[in-house]
């Protein structure tokens, strides 16, 4: 069995990126459990565990999706957080992308997997990169150091823009370190 997903990966540009945000922040809020940035993809669809068969399928809804998509290019924004501002779960980067290009991503790749016979994510789909996960309240005063951290104009300046051009099937193997993420299969984009 093999815990798979689909998702974007990034380059080293980004990743230098992400690290420098993640390493001003985590400067102001020690205690937040911070991602690795060289770990950080963008996660289009998370499938769980598969057997072969599954994963075959997984690799088939993936090829389909990448074929009828064309290259684009998006950018890294602000930070945020999913939860109350009072009890946040998890600080996140937040994506731009003015043609609207990863979310056809997401949907075409949505029909390709339930085609191919897998249950799919109902909500809608919010593009974000994970920097950190939130597990114990915040005291108030890290409530208001967080709050100074997403008002912070120099954490909220557009990255770079990042140029996609494949999808990749990727495999998540969890350790006492953390999870390990590798490619499966990278995909490129047909058109």
């Amino acid at each position: 069995m093999t815990r798979t997903f689909i998702a974007l990966e990034f380059n080293e540009a980004v990743q230098r990126y992400l690290s420098e945000v993640i390493r001003e922040m985590a400067l102001a809020l020690p205690s937040l459990r911070w991602v690795n940035p060289a770990g950080i993809h963008l996660t289009l669809a998370f499938l769980g565990e598969l057997d072969d068969e599954q994963l075959a399928q997984a690799i088939a809804a993936t090829e389909a999706a990448a074929s009828s998509a064309p290259p684009f290019t998006y950018r890294l924004t602000h930070p945020g957080v999913f939860g109350s501002s009072r009890s946040p779960r998890v600080l996140w980067m937040g994506i731009e992308d003015q043609l609207g290009r990863l979310n056809q991503l997401q949907r075409t790749l949505n029909r390709q997997l339930e085609q191919h016979g897998f249950a799919v994510e109902k909500r809608p789909f919010s593009p974000h990169l994970t920097l950190a996960r939130i597990k114990a309240p915040l005291t108030p005063d890290e409530q208001q150091v967080l709050q100074r951290l997403l008002a912070d104009p120099r954490l909220s300046r557009p990255s770079p823009p990042y140029h996609v051009n494949a999808l990749a099937v990727m495999k998540s193997e969890l350790a006492r370190t953390g999870a390990r993420y590798s490619a499966i299969r990278e995909v490129p984009f047909g058109r």
